[in-house]
């Protein structure tokens, strides 16, 4: 009898042991992402992030995904990282400036990918965990586009938030290439987007049209710019798709979901043990020419041809 019941105890105490191992092998990946606001452009870049995860084998059977959102809070935005950092995930995203800043300040030791990051060197974006995307659009072509499809426009409006870092960056490279082509650029800055709605009231009686560019601030408040600039007829050209699709007129642009894909693929190479410290920041693969003809139509501009048979 005695036998018996060492027997069934050590098949017992076998089958737990089996269980806990078939466990641990089946343990989760743990990815955390990190964005600073909801807007159209960063939720698509992690839409394309976890479809390039799961094309590869790695979907929510495999991976467990914490995705965080500071709400435009920078403070928040290291509290999530602080988090991440606790929980020991085994890789994170970090959505935006900002929010690239902040976990890359709390660890170098968890694999970092970045994405919607215009200029991740010169705003200190470097690290040996740290790879990713960077969303610098392409503002020669951009302003290219400008010259063709308003040949009188003199002024360009640019509205930012002066505390974003990634948004003072933006501007100069913009100014440069602005200038070069014989333009003027208008500058108006706010802080948060309660000042949008005055500031534009100003700025868009002194400028022949309107640039947006990729600033978390603009693009939370797209929707209201485009409304006014529509009010007044001052054409919008943005400098990326999500802006275009809320009311701009025109853009050649990258593409976030794709933006996102791109950052994805580094992640399932990280996942399947290449180092981030032997990745370099990639640029956007390809860009995309929109024009609002219908918009278009009603401002009374015609359309170029060339461009028309780009579309």
């Amino acid at each position: 009898m005695c036998l018996k019941k060492i027997v069934r105890g050590l098949i017992i105490s076998s089958l737990i042991l089996l269980n806990f191992g078939c466990g641990k092998s089946e343990e989760k990946i743990e990815i955390g992402i990190t964005q600073i606001v909801e807007h159209p452009a960063l939720d698509s870049a992690v839409i394309g992030f976890k479809e390039a995860l799961k094309e590869n084998g790695f979907d929510e059977t495999k991976v467990n995904f914490e995705i965080q959102n500071a709400q435009g809070d920078f403070g928040t935005a290291q509290t999530i990282a602080q988090g991440f950092v606790q929980s020991k995930k085994d890789l994170v995203l970090a959505v935006s400036t900002p929010s690239s800043q902040a976990m890359l300040n709390a660890t170098n030791e968890i694999p970092i990918l970045i994405t919607a990051v215009t200029d991740p060197k010169a705003v200190g974006l470097v690290g040996k965990n740290l790879s990713g995307t960077t969303d610098m659009p392409p503002m020669e072509k951009q302003v290219e586009l400008i010259k063709k499809l308003l040949p009188n426009a003199k002024k360009v409006g640019f509205l930012y938030n002066t505390s974003e870092e990634n948004s003072r960056v933006f501007l100069e490279k913009f100014r440069k290439i602005v200038e070069t082509n014989g333009l003027e650029i208008v500058e108006k800055g706010v802080t948060n987007v309660n000042e949008v709605g005055q500031a534009l009231d100003i700025l868009l009686e002194d400028v022949d049209l309107l640039y947006t560019p990729s600033d978390n601030t603009v693009t939370s408040s797209i929707s209201l710019i485009s409304e006014k600039a529509k009010a007044k007829k001052v054409p919008m050209i943005t400098s990326d798709d999500a802006q275009f699709g809320a009311g701009g007129l025109a853009t050649e642009s990258i593409d976030f979901k794709n933006l996102g894909f791109q950052t994805g693929l580094m992640a399932v190479r990280i996942l399947n043990g290449e180092k981030v410290s032997d990745m370099p920041i990639e640029s956007p693969k390809d860009t995309k020419l929109m024009i609002n003809q219908e918009l278009a139509k009603e401002f009374g501009i015609e359309i170029p041809k060339d461009l028309l048979e780009k579309l």
